[in-house]
């Protein structure tokens, strides 16, 4: 029981790592609440299944232009709905909110509802580890997750794009007066957060069935992950997937797996009431220090 606990534990911890990413990382680089973030990770499952099955593409070919499309789709969305009302930040929840629902309730519209909606693994088979056995996808999981955590702490630590937009969200006036362009800043960290959710999509989703409601779920484990780890920390994000993964696994094993959503919300609460900034988040104590 203890083997098992450890590796599904772990890939548990990254399936939520890289639900939580695309989110984590348009907030921690341009200080956007993208509340769409479900709603790319949905356009990307059912565009993968359409190029897939309707228009017979490989899945590589599939995966590949489904990832493109939502990046652009997150550009599209800063320039046309965030950068008119940037600044106010009830205005971009409110508006980012709103995108979420009309994207879910199109596809709910449009007939998007049965069972029929599943993506193929990247691999097919599994192995034993420790005497558990494990699928193939559930592999790929734990490296795909790996492998995108330390290419972005790279990106963001000693690329200059990275640290470009590392600089505009930590002091936009100073950016800007070395010549850091906001809204171009902006809209790269969107279109990265559309990548990373729909990578996030092609790779989760073959372990179980694409529905409208995801959509929702993804955004409430975006932000009980976001918030226990700091928004604006990635060291963070990891270690707040851990703790979620490896809780929601003890509550599973010990209490009832029917509980395991309740998780993410008692992190949430616990968190605004002991400590606001999250686990490694520092904003808000600077915030209060000056």
């Amino acid at each position: 029981m203890i083997e098992s606990a450890l590796i599904y534990g772990l890939v548990n911890s990254l399936v939520i790592l890289l639900t939580a990413l695309g989110f984590s990382l348009v907030f921690g680089l341009s200080g956007i609440a993208n509340l769409a973030h479900g709603g790319l990770y949905i356009i990307a499952g059912y565009l993968t299944w359409i190029l897939l099955k309707r228009l017979d593409l490989p899945l590589v070919v599939s995966i590949v232009l489904a990832i493109l499309v939502v990046a652009t789709c997150g550009a599209l969305l800063y320039r046309g709905v965030i950068r008119p009302i940037k600044g106010t930040t009830w205005s971009e929840v409110v508006s980012t909110y709103g995108i979420l629902v009309c994207i879910v309730e199109f596809f709910r519209w449009r007939g998007f509802i049965t069972y029929e909606f599943s993506l193929p693994p990247f691999l097919k088979g599994g192995i034993e580890i420790l005497g558990v056995s494990l699928d193939y996808q559930r592999l790929c999981v734990v490296i795909i997750g790996a492998l995108l955590l330390l290419a972005l702490f790279l990106f963001s630590h000693h690329m200059r794009l990275g640290l470009a937009l590392r600089a505009m969200a930590q002091d936009e006036l100073t950016a800007l007066s070395v010549g850091i362009e906001p809204n171009w800043t902006a809209t790269v960290s969107m279109a990265l957060g559309g990548a990373l959710a729909a990578i996030a999509a092609v790779t989760l989703l073959p372990m179980g069935l694409i529905t409208v409601n995801l959509g929702y779920d993804i955004l409430v484990i975006a932000l009980a992950v976001s918030v226990l780890g700091g928004l604006e920390s990635l060291v963070g994000l990891a270690l707040a997937s851990l703790l979620l993964g490896y809780a929601q696994i003890l509550v599973s094993t010990f209490v009832g797996s029917h509980w395991m959503e309740i998780v993410y919300l008692v992190a949430i609460i616990g968190v605004l009431i002991f400590k606001p900034s999250g686990i490694l988040g520092k904003f808000k104590e600077l915030e209060e220090r000056v």
